[in-house]
């Protein structure tokens, strides 16, 4: 079994009780774990292990440097919506300022070029620590989305487990084929794309830390995790022969295990909820006692967690659609399933009584294409498959893994389920299926998908609260060698200003209709600039870094309350698309912001759209009907502008162009650079 550790470049500083919620007093004065220890980066031969697995693939340029004009350029550009005229005379100096000749933003920029010229990705450990391993609220809700399913019917409990079983043997086929370097290559446009990410989606789990985390990923695991009423239990899903077992054999051991664990479990599961800071304190605690280290690495080393939830009691005014995207999400607390889970692991799939199943996964290793492909797979896998509940059965080796919890750990599994209480209680969620247009409709108006909703979303937020907001949309940037993302920032002024000729009275259609062209064309060119790894933020990011690094103070333009704004992403935004009726859901990243993931369907647009109860001024239902009315008001622009005969025309083109759902979610992907 070989093992990999990622981890960030830094040392672990020392943890004091000040930064640490509700953890008892006894692990808080342990000497171990309140002592600093260097993080060590090691990597064992499982790093050749995964490079075998994508070194038949495109090999792909490095990811460039930005020119720095160019970037303080766009900069300055795309903060003027968001500030009054005062403020941006300032930031507009300071980004001056920044990059004038022989100044700190030019030596910066040097010293980042001269880091380009030597790695194939000057970002990646800088991005994995920044945006996620050094991240210390709990990654539930903040960081890990969901994936919803569509949803099943089960008349029994075995129908709920046959169902099970056929999620578990899609997911380890999709494994085979990515193991077996069967995986085609994606590609965007004719650019090959970055497969890497695929190879992270299994046998992964984010291990917690004092001050940042690190990422296990083990090779050569033959088992699952399956979790039922709390109880973790360590199933193996292949024979001796090293093949893997055949979905009435799954079943059989599914059967086994919900026969063995009738009752609730006290759940460790939930100290994965916890900040991280205080989950890092309890995990080096827990590893204390032997049998706990031995469980815990068996969760960590498995290659994926089955969580087999019961129905969740819930009394609120949410949709049905809405509640079943936040079961996947967040379990419903402590009464419910969010100790069913282990929220580390890379994948977890998750199926309900209710019929409500989909997938949770850690953010850390990979973007939404490769689980969303996957998601697409085993779905298809499910709908194709019949089980044959005759057939004789084997039972696979399973084993409950148990933990010893001293009073205090007892204490802190306490305190994680009121902890989860709060947290649940405070996301809203809006999840549902525009149905009036769908992307077919849009591409008939000679428009993107992608960028016309994309104007809707800040459209609708200026509706609702009089101003535009810092807007994030992510693009891949997998053209380039280990490649994830780049920030869209959708708050362009071409897309506020369309916003204010629609908003104003005694506008002419002619008038709307030039502005929102203008509006597309900005955002397909911020697009084009973003997947082709030429914007900003990342850039700004790098600088800031190598600054830091290099004891270098901290320049102005970061502590600009300008810079601030724009990146208090108040509108999250994402694309995913997947070829069944599935939408992806998450938290908002900013406490008075929102949530926003989008499947842009044939006929229709999934959405799930979140906010937090505990901020007064959003609201997820709000802005989800005032979402829906901007996408109407946008496309009667467009029509009123059009020749009738020409939009039924361009729909009948598109359509007959289309591809059809049996394209495969791979393809799907190819053309798609708009991702989470």
């Amino acid at each position: 079994m070989n093992i990999i550790f990622i981890q960030g470049s830094h040392f672990m500083a020392t943890t004091t009780v000040g930064v640490v919620r509700g953890l008892p007093h006894k692990i808080l004065n342990s000497k171990h774990v309140l002592s600093t220890a260097p993080r060590v980066s090691f990597y064992l031969s499982s790093t050749s292990s995964m490079s075998e697995k994508t070194s038949h693939y495109a090999k792909l340029p490095s990811l460039p440097v930005p020119k720095l004009n160019q970037t303080l350029e766009q900069y300055i550009r795309t903060v003027k919506p968001l500030l009054t005229k005062d403020e941006f005379v300032i930031t507009e100096q300071v980004a001056k300022n920044f990059g004038a000749p022989g100044g700190v933003g030019e030596k910066l920029q040097h010293m980042l070029e001269e880091k380009g010229a030597i790695e194939k990705n000057w970002l990646s450990e800088w991005w994995l620590d920044s945006a996620y391993l050094s991240y210390r609220l709990p990654v539930l809700v903040h960081s890990n989305p969901a994936l919803v399913f569509p949803k099943q019917s089960f008349s029994s409990q075995n129908e709920q487990l046959t169902y099970a079983a056929k999620l578990i043997i899609g997911a380890l086929r999709y494994k085979a084929i990515i193991d077996g370097a069967k995986l085609e290559q994606d590609y965007l446009g004719k650019s090959p794309l970055d497969m890497s990410q695929y190879t992270k989606v299994f046998s992964g789990c984010r291990i917690p830390g004092l001050t940042v985390d690190s990422i296990r990923h083990t090779s050569g695991s033959n088992h699952i995790i399956v979790v039922h009423n709390n109880h973790f239990f360590k199933m193996v899903v292949y024979g001796g022969d090293g093949q893997m077992l055949d979905d009435n054999d799954i079943l059989n051991g599914l059967m086994h295990i919900v026969k063995n664990s009738t009752g609730p479990a006290d759940g460790v599961g939930f100290l994965t909820t916890e900040c991280r800071n205080v989950w890092g304190i309890v995990n080096q605690e827990l590893k204390k006692d032997p049998l706990n280290s031995a469980s815990l690495q068996a969760i960590e080393d498995s290659i994926f967690v089955m969580c087999l939830d019961k129905a969740s009691k819930v009394e609120n005014d949410a949709t049905a659609s809405s509640r079943v995207a936040l079961q996947l999400l967040h379990g419903y607390g402590a009464e419910n399933n969010s100790g069913n889970r282990w929220f580390d692991k890379t994948l977890q799939l998750i199926v309900s009584e209710d019929g409500v199943n989909g997938l949770c996964y850690e953010h850390a290793p990979t973007e939404g294409p490769p689980i969303a492909n996957l998601a697409d797979f085993i779905v298809n896998y499910a709908k194709g498959k019949t089980v044959d509940n005759d057939k004789e059965r084997s039972t696979p080796k399973s084993e409950l893994l148990t933990f010893n919890l001293s009073a205090s750990v007892d204490e802190a599994v306490r305190l994680a389920k009121r902890n989860v209480d709060i947290l649940v209680q405070d996301v809203q969620m809006n999840s549902f299926t525009f149905d009036k247009f769908g992307k077919e409709d849009i591409k008939a108006l000679k428009f993107s998908p992608d960028s016309f909703i994309q104007i809707a979303i800040q459209m609708a937020f200026i509706r609702l609260h009089g101003h535009p907001a810092a807007h994030y949309e992510s693009a891949s940037t997998r053209r380039f060698h280990g490649g994830r993302t780049e920030t869209i920032r959708s708050c362009l002024p071409e897309i506020v200003d369309f916003a204010k000729v629609h908003l104003k009275p005694n506008q002419s259609p002619q008038e709307k209709y030039k502005a929102l062209q203008t509006a597309i064309t900005a955002h397909k060119a911020y697009v084009g600039m973003a997947i082709n790894g030429q914007g900003i933020d990342r850039h700004l990011l790098g600088l800031k870094k190598l600054a830091i690094e290099n004891g270098i103070d901290i320049p102005t333009l970061y502590l600009d309350p300008g810079y601030s704004t724009s990146n208090n992403w108040r509108l999250s935004t994402s694309q995913v698309a997947a070829v069944n009726d599935m939408v992806m859901c998450y938290g908002p990243v900013a406490p008075d912001g929102y949530g926003c993931c989008y499947n842009p369907r044939r006929d229709g647009i999934n959405f799930a759209v979140s906010a937090f109860n505990s901020n007064p001024t959003t609201c997820a239902n709000k802005f989800g009907e005032t979402l829906k009315g901007c996408l109407e008001e946008i496309r009667n622009i467009a029509t009123s502008s059009m020749q009738k005969g020409q939009v039924v025309a361009n729909l009948e083109n598109c359509r007959l162009k289309k591809w059809t759902t049996s394209r495969s979610c791979d393809q799907l992907n190819k053309i798609n650079p708009i991702i989470i």
